[in-house]
């Protein structure tokens, strides 16, 4: 594509990497084919190749971010199942993400959508805020079907629908610590607790430290770390999407060798969109020489669980599931980080009957806050998913994203787990509380309490 930018512009890091992107574009439109939004509006603004037209424009011209604009920019999930598609490998994340920046700095928003989503920015980052939130929502979601229609009503009822029936008391094992392995130390990682997961299901936390201790790793939770960014960052909040990343880059260095600490072999994340964030801390500090180094050091230890324990091992199951489940892969996990087959070829590992639904990359609706500030396209796309994840007939439906978990959960059944609670059941670890009406299943070892680890000390 070619591009028409001053140098002026051009002096601007940002905009030297947005152009660098517009011109690997070569108009070629098999992004369409793949877009959620594209397919359910049949707008090519609402298109990948569309957004880039007028992103392009948009830059180019200088000038701040026009309504029209803004409305498909905001439309647009930031799935990337465009640069799975795209031959050309346009780094499309990098330039929406960017358009955002532009629009939070230069558009302004009707009031009521300032309001929401300094609400989101606020709370959803905070989890002693969004617990308190979520009580609320609890208290409140009899009074849904009362509230008029409009758009600000109908973003309020989808966030009371999204509100869980229960919630969960806050775990042990997210407050900072050193969880020391079953047997002799192996491998020394550090977790990212993460900010809404802990609220909503803190039994992903407590399965994924069950499941590394049993493999003999030791799992620090690390003072100082918070929330990933990610929420600001695709929400064109800059500041305090890097003041996340830089206060987690902080906690973590000093657990490494580098930073005086012990030393770690990963960090190991549980929420994909979380980790596609981290394992792009290089990208978004480059030009912050007094984190630069440090931020490529972490995204290059960022692992998601199943990348780890992938490249690890997975210890044999102590039980005989035989469970048919149906894998659902966030667009974070397959699409952001390209982790496809190791989840599933560690579920099939552990015993389960692994199953995939059709049109696998299409987006389930959540994208971090899209299905509440989208919440028609959302629906939309939940109930797609939905249809094509309960014609597999599945037991179980797995994910490895808390966003997916809860979007799906409002529209089907069919219970939800995570995918570490599923590999923790199987290597000795408790029945999820989603599956609390399942049998239980046979032993498959005569000593369910211990199993060889098979990771290996290096």
């Amino acid at each position: 594509m070619q591009t028409n930018f001053s140098i002026t512009q051009l002096a601007d890091s940002a905009m030297a990497e947005s152009e660098k992107i517009l011109r690997t574009c070569v108009h070629c439109g098999f992004c369409l084919a793949t877009c959620p939004t594209y397919q359910i509006l049949g707008d090519e603004l609402d298109s990948p190749r569309g957004r880039i037209y007028q992103i392009k424009e948009m830059f180019e011209s200088g000038r701040d971010a026009p309504e029209t604009v803004v409305t498909h920019v905001d439309r647009c999930l930031s799935c990337l199942s465009c640069m799975s598609t795209c031959p050309s490998g346009v780094h499309y994340m990098h330039l929406v993400d960017h358009a955002r920046a532009h629009i939070n700095e230069t558009y302004d928003r009707p009031l009521h959508d300032k309001a929401l989503r300094w609400v989101l920015k606020t709370v959803l980052p905070n989890p002693a805020l969004f617990r308190l939130a979520l009580i609320g929502a609890m208290i409140g979601r009899p009074l849904a079907p009362l509230l008029p229609a409009g758009v600000m009503f109908d973003r309020l009822k989808a966030m009371l629908s999204l509100a869980p029936q229960r919630l969960p008391p806050p775990s042990a094992v997210d407050r900072p610590q050193v969880l020391p392995p079953d047997g002799p130390r192996r491998k020394r990682v550090a977790i990212l607790t993460g900010c809404a997961q802990p609220v909503l299901d803190p039994e992903i936390n407590e399965a994924t430290v069950r499941l590394l201790n049993r493999h003999g790793v030791e799992v620090v939770v690390a003072k100082g770390v918070g929330c990933c960014g990610a929420l600001t960052h695709h929400m064109g909040e800059e500041a305090p999407a890097l003041r996340s990343a830089k206060a987690n880059i902080d906690a973590w260095w000093r657990e490494t060798i580098d930073g005086g600490g012990p030393g770690l072999d990963a960090i190991v994340i549980t929420t994909s969109g979380c980790g596609t964030t981290i394992k792009d801390y290089a990208f978004m500090l480059r030009d912050d020489p007094a984190y630069s180094d440090k931020a490529a050091a972490i995204s290059a230890l960022t692992r998601d669980l199943t990348e780890f324990l992938d490249d690890h091992g997975l210890m044999d199951p102590v039980i005989e599931t035989g469970h048919r489940v149906t894998y659902h892969s966030a667009c974070s996990m397959q699409h952001g980080q390209q982790i496809k087959t190791q989840p599933i070829d560690l579920l099939k590992a552990a015993g389960f009957k692994v199953r995939q639904p059709a049109d696998a990359h299409l987006c389930c609706g959540s994208a971090g806050t899209y299905n509440l500030l989208q919440p028609d396209l959302a629906t939309t796309l939940r109930d797609r998913k939905v249809g094509t994840l309960e014609r597999t007939k599945p037991e179980i439906i797995v994910a490895g994203n808390i966003g997916c978990m809860t979007q799906i959960g409002t529209g089907t059944g069919v219970p939800i787990a995570h995918t570490a609670s599923l590999l923790d059941w199987a290597t000795g670890g408790p029945k999820p509380l989603a599956l609390a009406g399942f049998r239980d299943p046979a032993p498959r070892l005569t000593n369910t309490a211990k199993a060889a680890p098979a990771i290996a000390a290096e």
